[in-house]
Order: C-alpha cells, then sequence, then structure tokens
C-alpha cells in the first residue's frame, strides 16, 4: 500500500465508525456486522502500512562464530 493513502484509509476507518452506529440506531444488525468486519480489515492494514512505514529499531547482533573443541 502507498504510504501517501495513509491518510485516506484513516477517513476510511472512521466512515466505518460512523456508518456501524448508523447500522446500530436503525436495528440493521446484519449491515453492522458486516461493516465491523470491513472496519477491522481497515484497521489491519493501517497498522501493516504504520508497521512498513516505521523505521526498525532491531538491530542484527553478531554473535561470532562457534569454536568445536576437540577432545
Amino acid at each position: 500500500m502507498d504510504p501517501s493513502q495513509r491518510r485516506r484509509l484513516i477517513e476510511i476507518i472512521k466512515s466505518l465508525s460512523d456508518r456501524i452506529d448508523e447500522a446500530k440506531l436503525n436495528g440493521w444488525l446484519g449491515e453492522a456486522e458486516g461493516l465491523r468486519v470491513s472496519l477491522q480489515a481497515a484497521r489491519k492494514k493501517l497498522a501493516a502500512l504504520d508497521r512498513a512505514t516505521t523505521p526498525s529499531t532491531a538491530r542484527i547482533t553478531d554473535l561470532g562464530i562457534p569454536q568445536i573443541k576437540k577432545s
């Protein structure tokens, strides 16, 4: 996913949340459930985008070459 689309994805998440609230108010339980599935997917996509664009703090540690002692 293009990092420049992050703002749009946040708008989609907000819109889905609003639509879920509307569906609940109108008693459209099936619609609300479908929207919740879409909301979860959008949140996962945002999290993946954030992971992909955030510099990793993990470092490679050199453990050296193991030495085998002969008896």
